[in-house]
């Protein structure tokens, strides 16, 4: 599970449009979902049955306009530090610059396999700069246009057969797995310690799985669960610091292995774009999500007045997704830990909800009818049979119309709506798909 791919380079050699190339086929299809452009960094690819992710270090950071060497030097070393390939891309129209070989100096030194490309290769006559590149010391150069595609399809065969061997997951798949993610001092391990308390005995450790991801097993309290834990397992390197960035890099893998992901918040410091950024990872992956504004104990006024307002805040920014649970704690003095995990669970039961045909017919169709979807050009749609898809990661119901490409995402929102007051799915993302009857 998880093989993570990282695209590094100077600005203006095409990473960005290399990312699209590899990820666009799955993200036109997978991601459909209102809100979820917000970040063009991460993404999902696959290849000969191989599914990977794939990351441009660039988009980042913060000043990426500017070429900063620092800042590029934070990336290429972020890269190495949590990707399993890298690709470092190179622009044969322009050729060699003191930014590539800077670059390469850095991964000339990492363990990790290094696959060199030579982008905008657009016409044939192109690839005979390819071979000033070997100056850098990274082996063969790959030409690739990412702009036609053209080698693009080498490429990816490249990148996959440089994956380590998947290795056997030792879980147990009908216990759930929660994810604690959030930015930096958002009180991720104060909470993850707060958890286990003192009682360490009861924890179980199983490593393995992928590189970097600890899946600790409670059993207490009557709540039988896996920690996924991929904070603090290695040393922190001291380039990594103060990067803000490297938080949402670090959580990729911890929630793309979870079912359910607490997203930490701080009381004091409201919602920053960070917080956004791990919310739209969470998002991308159809993970169930519980809010836990953490450091409540910091807070002067609780009222519930001021609970309120921070709850409706919250659920703005986060928007359209709206249907999760809120819960004010404090990791320090253990206020309400007990109902983060009560949530979490809840959460995770309501991804496995089943409703049956019967139900969803009898409750939806009289509604569809009072409400349809508005008629285009003259046209009604009908909406005649509603059905939930089986073995879904998500509740997933597919909707039978006779025009599917006039319904629109206002009114899918609508559908998804109504579904959420009448059956319990706080929590989770749920798929709702329109095709011919």
């Amino acid at each position: 599970m998880g093989n993570l791919v990282a695209i590094v380079g100077r600005p203006n050699v095409g990473k960005s449009t290399l990312f699209n190339r590899l990820t666009k086929t799955r993200q036109a299809i997978v991601n459909e979902q209102a809100g979820t452009t917000r970040d063009r960094q991460y993404g999902k690819s696959e290849w000969l049955g191989r599914e990977f992710s794939v990351v441009d270090t660039g988009g980042w950071v913060v000043n990426s306009d500017d070429v900063f060497e620092e800042e590029i030097r934070k990336q290429v070393l972020l890269a190495v530090e949590e990707a399993d390939v890298i690709l470092f891309v190179v622009d044969v129209m322009n050729g060699l610059t003191d930014l590539d070989e800077q670059v390469a100096s850095i991964l000339r030194r990492c363990k990790k396999p290094v696959l060199l490309i030579a982008n905008k290769t657009d016409t044939n006559e192109l690839q005979y700069n390819a071979p000033e590149f070997y100056r850098l010391g990274l082996g063969d150069p790959y030409c690739v246009s990412a702009v036609t595609g053209s080698g693009t399809g080498d490429m990816m065969d490249l990148i996959v057969s440089k994956f380590k061997k998947e290795s056997d997951e030792i879980l147990d798949e009908d216990i759930p797995r929660f994810a604690v993610v959030g930015r930096p001092n958002a009180g991720k391990s104060s909470i993850v310690n707060a958890f286990i308390g003192e009682e360490r005995n009861i924890v179980t450790e199983i490593a393995g799985t992928t590189r970097d991801s600890v899946y600790t097993r409670y059993n207490k309290f009557g709540f039988d669960f896996y920690l996924v834990d991929t904070a603090g397992i290695r040393k922190k390197n001291k380039v990594t610091e103060d990067l803000e960035y490297y938080s949402v890099i670090r959580s990729i893998r911890a929630i793309e292995n979870s079912d359910v992901c607490i997203l930490m918040l701080d009381a004091t410091r409201g919602i920053e774009s960070q917080d956004l950024n791990i919310f739209s990872l969470i998002q991308k992956n159809a993970k169930g999500l519980v809010v836990v504004v953490n450091k409540w104990d910091l807070v002067e006024d609780k009222t519930v007045k001021v609970m309120k307002t921070f709850e409706n805040a919250i659920r703005e920014r986060l928007a359209p997704f709206v249907d999760f649970p809120i819960i004010f704690a404090s990791a320090l003095t253990k206020q309400r830990i007990l109902k983060v995990l009560e949530a979490a669970r809840m959460v995770y039961e309501n991804r496995m909800t089943r409703i049956p045909t019967a139900r969803l017919n009898e409750e939806m169709l009289p509604l569809i009818e009072s409400y349809p979807p508005p008629s285009i050009k003259g046209k009604y749609i009908k909406i005649k049979y509603i059905t939930q898809l089986p073995n879904t990661q998500i509740p997933s119901f597919v909707y039978f119309a006779n025009l599917p490409q006039y319904v629109k995402e206002p009114y899918r929102r609508f559908l998804e709506n109504k579904m959420r007051e009448k059956w319990n799915l706080t929590g989770t993302p749920v798929n709702i798909f329109i095709r011919q009857k």
